[in-house]
């Protein structure tokens, strides 16, 4: 409903017509400072308005190009343009800065994850497609309030969430192919998805936790495996402590699940048979241990003296690579592919080791530092590595350690870059802007 001070119908039953006589010519008016001069008709007032209508209906439609009122200035801001590197092929800017670190995986196409939920881009062309929304509207803490909404996994076509005793599934592109899914009562307390299975497709594993009993009785703490082709519970363990299942989440060799407990001030490495959940072995940890990686040998974690630790499937040490002495270097969790295990290093540093023997292949130091929210990702012979805002992504020759191309933009930023791959594109963002490059 429009205000009298605004256009249309209320608008213009505020205007009076003074000394209106219904018909004929009307009086004269004094004009100040004078004189008199005859009063313009009615028809004429209403000949002139309809010239001045017509002007500025034109004057409209040649600024806004539609005919219409014209649209509220917004405000501007830089276009991002590429410095170095590859031309991308193309650029999507949202509304608001991406929130990256709660996905669980990269996800394999190109999906824009902020406060108003998760975005399907088409990439082929960037245009949006389905918005998926999941959340409550964020608190004000937004987005220090990240632990609490949780962490989001993918699937190769659902995103899933837990909310109020359900596991929600959201299809990212077809509304039909939705669901939702009551958890038993066992798993009515406090519930997080950890991982969905790359090895055994179908899996979702999560942990659950409750508040002690007001009687003493220990906290009802769990870890659980959901089958998602059936849309069932596959199993449900107790633990002692808290428990959760780690990301990536399984051993391809051994069908073994990989989860950290912790223990007051440190952790401890429990392994799982990741078809019933029971407890084959545990493996202590470190004081700040926040990672464990599985490959295809076994699960790499930190060594406790900032470098990487290998223990094979049955949980024996394979090999330990740590900084030299007075080297105060520390390794981000690392990324295995095949016969190689690619080490990234928080002082911009990535060394491939043999995956068997722990032997350093090759180092390469690239032009920026690196942030322990770096995943880098594998590609067509092809090591992406990506840094700060400022830095951009680096791209290293797999087979010789060779630094590339450094690929960056001029807009402006505070996260780290961000990667996901579909195998035919790799699509590199930070903060509100996500860019789809040729993998070679």
């Amino acid at each position: 409903m429009q205000s009298p001070s605004s256009g249309g119908p209320a608008r213009e039953s505020s205007w009076q017509w003074d000394g209106e006589t219904g018909g004929g010519e009307a009086g004269e008016d004094v004009v100040a400072g004078g004189g008199e001069r005859p009063r313009p008709s009615r028809r004429r007032l209403l000949a002139g308005a309809g010239v001045l209508a017509a002007g500025g209906a034109a004057w409209a439609f040649g600024r806004s190009g539609v005919g219409g009122a014209l649209p509220a200035p917004e405000p501007t801001r830089p276009a991002p343009t590429a410095l170095s590197g590859p031309t991308p092929l193309w650029t999507y800017r949202g509304p608001e800065a991406m929130t990256p670190e709660r996905l669980t995986d990269p996800p394999g196409r190109p999906l824009y994850l902020s406060k108003n939920g998760l975005q399907v881009l088409d990439p082929a062309k960037g245009t949006p497609g389905r918005l998926l929304v999941f959340d409550p509207p964020p608190s004000r803490n937004w987005p220090s309030d990240l632990d609490t909404l949780g962490k989001l996994v993918l699937g190769p076509d659902h995103l899933f969430t837990t909310f109020q005793g359900h596991v929600e599934a959201r299809h990212f592109t077809d509304p039909a192919a939705d669901w939702s899914l009551p958890l038993p009562d066992e798993l009515q307390g406090q519930t997080r998805l950890s991982g969905y299975d790359r090895h055994d497709p179908g899996v979702l594993y999560g942990y659950s936790w409750g508040r002690p009993r007001a009687d003493g009785t220990p906290a009802d703490n769990r870890v659980f495996a959901l089958r998602v082709t059936d849309r069932s519970l596959l199993w449900s363990v107790r633990t002692e402590q808290e428990e959760q299942p780690v990301t990536p989440a399984t051993h391809s060799g051994g069908h073994l699940l990989a989860c950290v407990r912790f223990l007051g001030g440190r952790a401890e490495l429990v392994v799982r048979d990741a078809a019933t959940g029971r407890e084959l072995w545990t493996a202590p940890g470190e004081e700040d241990q926040r990672w464990c990686v599985s490959d295809a040998g076994g699960f790499l974690v930190p060594d406790g003296n900032g470098g990487v630790r290998a223990l094979r499937a049955t949980g024996e040490p394979a090999w330990t690579h740590s900084p030299a002495r007075g080297d105060s270097r520390r390794a981000l969790p690392p990324l295995p592919h095949g016969p190689q295990v690619y080490v990234p290093w928080d002082q911009g540093v990535v060394t491939c080791h043999d995956s068997s023997s722990g032997a350093v292949l090759w180092s390469c130091r690239l032009p920026f530092p690196l942030d322990r929210r770096s995943r880098p990702l594998t590609g067509d012979g092809t090591l992406f590595v990506p840094g700060t805002a400022v830095g951009g992504v680096a791209a290293i020759h797999t087979s010789t350690g060779e630094l590339g191309w450094t690929f960056h933009d001029s807009g402006p930023g505070k996260d780290v870059w961000t990667l996901a791959s579909d195998g035919g594109r790799l699509y590199a963002g930070h903060d509100d802007v996500l860019h789809a490059l040729p993998l070679n």
